[in-house]
């Protein structure tokens, strides 16, 4: 039996699955990471300031782009066997990483979400752990083993691979970066009907919560449950009841939109029953807003208004904030502001300005600062007066076409110079 695990067919089949397993997943998750760089550089963030390690946040949209890059790269050369040596030892030096790193965020839970694979798939911190162990797994066959995988380019086109691999994932995210995601995994798409998004199903479970109890006796402090607290105990003080959540119930996709004027009234569905068109100029932190732009929104603002149609800036900024009055003075900014949570609104759309389109609570289009377009009719009258919503397969099977028609011409080219030495060689 164990001359079956010897055997160089085994090896060879092994290998190769581990190869594939493991370059499809470094694949997907680089590039669920590279549509959304500022999604990767909040999810970084977020990382380094529970570490402690917040003088590396300013780094942190560069470790984006370096992450999607590095995973995707490694996804291409597993999968095409390419610089088998390098990429083996890289890629299990990357689970010995993270490996150990998910371990500690499922046991102390500094992050809800690990972000492995951006926003496009969300798992719990313990089954990132047990994935990352049977990948690690894997990691050490494809190393081990890496010698039965045979060659299939030369080591100059290994290595072509490689890089070309690294800068398409590179130049993916800078170009959602200046614009927006090519493809849309959150909560906030254009097509979302917001109301309906934040609606709990009847039948839904809801979250499951444990109420412990704190008692202290000769100054050491215990946990109890209702069933077992010492009630009839003298010699027990009471310290602090408190209600931990042991199981999560249903969560809806949006849960914690906001919009809250200066009187400090929400007045969110008011805005979402508007069954007209509505702008939503979102600005995470309107003193680290963009201002090339400010008379493109102005342009905008005086157009809603001359139409008829709502806008509102949404900002976490405070509104009696000096930095919100030096924004309104600076920018000429006599459209309305309300408040809404920081994370959401970077959520709703990756730019800082963006602006969102909305009719009858129903989001039809977003737009980057850079990207916002010239309204010069009314909308029932234009292109955007119905959803924009881009087509997943479509932009998923462009992407791969614009990646594997260099790669199929580096094929190419190796074949042909290969053959050109080969016979050269022959002549000698």
């Amino acid at each position: 039996m164990l001359d079956i695990f010897k055997s160089e067919t085994f090896k060879k089949n092994a290998v190769l699955i581990a190869r594939i397993v493991l370059g499809c997943v470094f694949i997907f998750s680089g590039f669920a990471k590279a549509v959304d760089p500022l999604g990767g550089t909040y999810k970084i963030e977020d990382y380094l300031t529970s570490f402690g390690m917040d003088f590396f946040v300013p780094i942190a949209f560069i470790g984006s782009i370096a992450l999607s890059s590095l995973e995707f790269l490694l996804g291409i050369c597993l999968i095409l066997g390419a610089n088998m040596k390098s990429t083996s030892i890289l890629t299990l030096l990357f689970m010995a990483v993270m490996t150990p790193l998910t371990l500690y965020i499922a046991i102390f839970n500094p992050v809800t979400d690990c972000g492995c694979f951006g926003d496009a798939l969300k798992i719990s911190n313990w089954a990132t752990f047990w994935k990352n162990i049977v990948f690690s797994a894997l990691a050490l066959i494809v190393y081990f083993w890496r010698n039965h995988s045979p060659n299939v380019f030369s080591q100059k086109t290994d290595w072509t691979i490689a890089i070309y691999s690294g800068l398409f994932a590179t130049a993916i995210s800078i170009y959602c970066y200046f614009h927006l995601p090519i493809i849309d995994f959150r909560p906030y798409k254009n097509g979302t009907n917001i109301m309906q998004s934040m609606e709990k199903p009847e039948d839904a479970p809801s979250d499951v919560y444990e109420t412990i109890l704190i008692y202290e006796k000769d100054g050491v402090q215990k946990k109890f449950s209702l069933e077992n607290y010492p009630k009839d105990d003298s010699t027990w003080k009471h310290v602090e009841t408190i209600s931990e959540i042991v199981e999560k119930g249903y969560e809806p996709p949006i849960h914690d939109l906001t919009m809250d004027n200066a009187d400090g009234e929400d007045i969110l569905e008011d805005v979402l029953n508007d069954p007209g068109y509505t702008f939503w100029l979102v600005s995470s932190r309107v003193e680290k807003a963009y201002t090339y732009n400010r008379k493109v929104i102005n342009d905008v603002y005086e157009y809603a208004q001359k139409n008829g149609y709502a806008f509102y800036g949404m900002t976490a900024t405070g509104l009696e904030t000096q930095e919100m009055k030096e924004y309104i003075r600076e920018a000429s900014a006599e459209y309305p502001f309300v408040n809404t949570d920081e994370i959401t609104l970077k959520t709703i759309v990756r730019s800082n300005p963006g602006l969102v389109l909305i009719k009858d609570g129903v989001i039809l289009n977003k737009w980057s600062c850079k990207d916002i377009p010239t309204f010069d009719k009314p909308l029932d009258e234009s292109e955007w007066n119905s959803v924009q919503e881009p087509n997943k397969t479509k932009v998923i099977l462009l992407s791969i076409i614009a990646f594997i028609l260099p790669l199929v011409l580096i094929f190419l080219l190796d074949k042909i110079i290969n053959k050109f030495f080969k016979k050269k060689e022959e002549k000698q």
